[in-house]
């Protein structure tokens, strides 16, 4: 445990809003952090570590690092709602806990920023947000993370639940369009235009089952949930019943290292690996599902044992001392500048890095409720 927490200290001691050790793909462009789901991630588990353990120390970091991108009237430097990017709401979500916790107006005023985004967002026919304007007619799974909660949140505080069917809907048609019936599995996006070169043409879908865009999705489920109200009666029961439909499929496709594989169905196939960030993810919605009691109790060992897995396997020691948490996907989407095809062979071509907040920040997650066990 303490190994943990000096890790998490030695990323804060290196970070700044502009420079944080956590977003690897924009120390390798050079350039600076601005608002973008990956410092949420980051962000919102250090907000995690304050919840558990109360010390002001990780109040203090989230709060500065807010702060800093954060501007008196509520417009937030690096963020351009404009861009109608369902990514760039992630971050938002840290700003309801930060508000309360230090009554920062711009915070709030920030909130409603955001908020003024998901009501711009273009939509499919059915309904459901384009995962960025820049992919027209394209859901994909980690687009319900990023936004979803947050959304949730927004309309239970300031709109007495005005937009909860709209958020139940887009987990409708999720399940609908993307969910493979025989593995219990959801595929990583999905085009209801059928006209991208990576999906099929039948279906809309994307080829492969990517762990990630799966742990997002499973986030986005309980997280959703933990901001939905159980007065919403059948609507509240059936998100419920996906959660744990879902994380019963998952279960069944961990590896006995106690982590899942980057395509996830495909374990021991040649160029497959143990992938970090989904794992962490996995371990988080795992233990969190059985302490709000929506898993069964029976669960938790497959989060402890994912949890200890990846600790086992990538949470190393370099020669100064210092940790390092290996085995993260760095990137993984489809189409877009460089034509990312969805293949099997694409999943495993992207880069494998160590101490990107994507694999960091569940990560943390999930050792707050490693902790809270404790």
């Amino acid at each position: 445990m303490e190994r943990i927490e000096k890790y998490i200290e030695e990323i804060m001691e290196k970070s700044t809003p502009d420079r944080p050790i956590w977003n690897i793909e924009k120390i390798r462009m050079g350039k600076k952090a601005d608002w973008d789901y990956i410092d949420g991630c980051m962000i919102k588990a250090i907000m995690e570590m304050h919840a558990i353990t109360g010390e002001k120390k990780y109040l203090d970091f989230a709060d500065n690092y807010i702060d800093a991108k954060v501007f008196e009237d509520g417009t937030i430097d690096g963020y351009d709602v404009e861009e109608l990017n369902i990514d760039n709401v992630n971050a938002g979500k840290t700003l309801f806990d930060l508000y309360a916790l230090t009554g920062k107006e711009k915070y709030e005023k920030a909130i409603h920023l955001i908020f003024s985004q998901i009501e711009k967002m273009p939509r499919t026919v059915e309904g459901s947000f384009w995962h960025k304007n820049i992919y027209p007619n394209q859901v994909w799974l980690d687009g319900l993370y990023m936004c979803q909660p947050f959304y949730m949140e927004y309309v239970r505080k300031y709109r007495n639940g005005e937009g909860v069917d709209d958020i139940y809907l887009q987990f409708d048609n999720v399940e609908k369009n993307m969910k493979d019936e025989r593995t219990g599995l959801y595929y990583h996006a999905f085009d209801c235009s059928r006209e991208m070169f990576w999906c099929d043409r039948v279906t809309g879908l994307s080829q492969h089952f990517w762990l990630r865009a799966l742990g997002w999705f499973s986030m986005a489920l309980l997280d959703t949930l933990d901001k939905a109200d159980p007065a919403d009666g059948e609507r509240y029961e059936t998100l419920r019943s996906r959660f744990v439909s879902l994380m019963n499929a998952l279960v069944k496709y961990q590896d006995e290292s106690g982590m899942w594989y980057q395509v996830i169905n495909y374990g021991g196939m040649e160029k497959n690996y143990l992938e970090t960030s989904g794992s962490s993810i996995l371990a988080y919605a795992i233990l969190r599902g059985v302490r709000l009691g929506f898993l069964d109790e029976s669960m938790r060992q497959y989060g402890i044992k994912a949890f200890n897995g990846v600790c086992d396997k990538y949470l190393t020691t370099d020669e100064k001392g210092d940790l390092h948490l290996g085995g993260i996907c760095l990137v993984a989407g489809l189409g877009g500048k460089g034509n990312r095809p969805g293949t099997y062979d694409y999943y495993m071509s992207e880069p494998i890095v160590e101490d990107d907040a994507k694999g960091v920040g569940p990560f943390l997650m999930a050792y707050t409720e490693i902790k809270r066990l404790k």
